[in-house]
């Protein structure tokens, strides 16, 4: 049986994990630090290092632009068609906001380059994977701490599971 290997954003990686081992499949989860969301041009160079060119490997990837897009797909594209300054969070971010946003970004040191380094953002869409109080409750402060209003989008886990499934049985071809 072929192995899948998903190299995947810490955003996407434990969602990965949780729907391979639900459904029985075969797959090696490498995750990027969650902290290279701020650092866009050093994703490359970390995906390189760990499964080389992709492209010139013939690598398959999930579908999608960026793991908004393979969680929410059209969620994402209408929302940025309504605003596109408009900053995302997912379960995991909304999570882990404080470390891998704000003290990622040095906001807890200096918090007056907030309005700089936000400047473009018109609101925060929490997309939902799996919502409880607890991370509504964390996506509201991570909304408040950016100084923007709050929309919530239950998208589920949905998208990316149809992606996964295309990706293993694609392999498995």
């Amino acid at each position: 049986m072929t192995r899948v290997g998903v190299i995947a954003c810490g955003a996407l990686a434990l969602h990965v994990k949780a729907i391979a081992r639900r459904r029985g499949w075969d797959v090696d989860v490498h995750p990027l630090p969650p902290e290279l969301h701020n650092r866009p041009q050093l994703i490359a160079p970390a995906v390189a290092d760990l499964a080389g060119e992709l492209d010139r490997l013939g690598v398959e990837r999930l579908e999608g632009e960026h793991c908004y897009d393979v969680f929410a797909g059209d969620d994402v594209r209408r929302a940025m068609e309504e605003e596109p300054g408009t900053y995302f969070l997912t379960d995991f971010l909304a999570r882990t906001f404080d470390r891998t946003v704000w003290r990622s970004l040095g906001l807890d040191r200096h918090p007056d380059l907030r309005d700089a380094y936000f400047k473009n953002y018109r609101r925060v869409v929490y997309l939902a994977q799996r919502p409880t109080p607890e991370l509504r409750a964390a996506a509201a402060r991570a909304a408040a701490k950016l100084g923007l209003p709050l929309e919530e989008r239950d998208v589920g886990e949905g998208g990316l599971e149809r992606r996964l499934e295309e990706l293993v049985e694609g392999a498995h071809a």
